[in-house]
């Protein structure tokens, strides 16, 4: 998969790298280099949690402390992140190793998130915290103000059943649609169809099970962004 120019990936996190360089290694996977963006995931991760406690503490006056952590949770996990790491394209972005490249490993899940935790991580040691703040915030904000209360702790599969059994629209319909890799390293991809509201999305996953709630949370996504 051939990368794309990192001007576009600046412009959308909306912060031009002084230090290219981390910029570089955020998007290099272990299977490419000795310089990989693991020591940067570290760090992002943390600062990714910190943000978003904030944020939350702040925004949510009503919720306790058990609802903060787990509409938290819900918010840093591998699912929200690789999500908004397709939103980027990120993937198209990233150094891969051979192996990685074969098996469709720009698209896996658990890449995608932790590429997305480096990018954190290289942007706090590019432009300080509260650059680092302000990029999250731009990508999670969007995500956080369609997220409710009720539903904390809820699976992307459930929200989305629950929202269509509400507005009585037939349930969702899931379907294999690729196998990828060696039985080890085995990626699947899973369609959403709900045709009453002329959606169909797609998710990537290790395993079945993760790439449908990946397809349903996308779906999920949509419905917010319809009118």
């Amino acid at each position: 998969m051939p990368n794309k120019p990192r001007s576009v990936l600046c412009k959308q996190l909306g912060h031009e790298f002084a230090q290219p360089q981390l910029l570089q290694r955020a998007l290099t996977h272990r299977s490419y280099a000795p310089e990989h963006n693991e020591r940067l995931e570290f760090l992002g991760d943390s600062i990714l949690g910190c943000v978003i406690a904030k944020y939350l503490y702040s925004h949510y006056p009503q919720l306790s402390e058990g609802e903060l952590s787990r509409l938290r949770s819900n918010l840093v996990r591998e699912e929200t992140l690789a999500l908004l790491a397709q939103q980027l394209d990120l993937g198209s972005h990233l150094q891969l190793g051979e192996g990685e490249r074969k098996s469709a490993g720009f698209r896996r899940p658990s890449i995608l998130a932790d590429a997305m935790e480096a990018l954190i991580g290289a942007v706090m040691l590019d432009g300080g915290f509260a650059e680092a703040e302000k990029v999250i915030l731009g990508l999670f904000v969007p995500y956080l103000d369609k997220v409710d209360a009720q539903t904390l702790g809820k699976d992307a599969k459930t929200q989305l059943q629950e929202y269509l059994q509400a507005k009585r629209i037939p349930l969702p319909v899931y379907s294999v649609v690729a196998t990828q890799g060696e039985a080890h390293a085995q990626s699947f991809q899973v369609e959403c169809a709900i045709p009453f509201l002329g959606i169909t999305t797609k998710g990537e996953g290790t395993s079945r099970r993760n790439a449908e709630q990946q397809s349903a949370l996308a779906a999920y996504q949509m419905i917010g962004n319809k009118p």
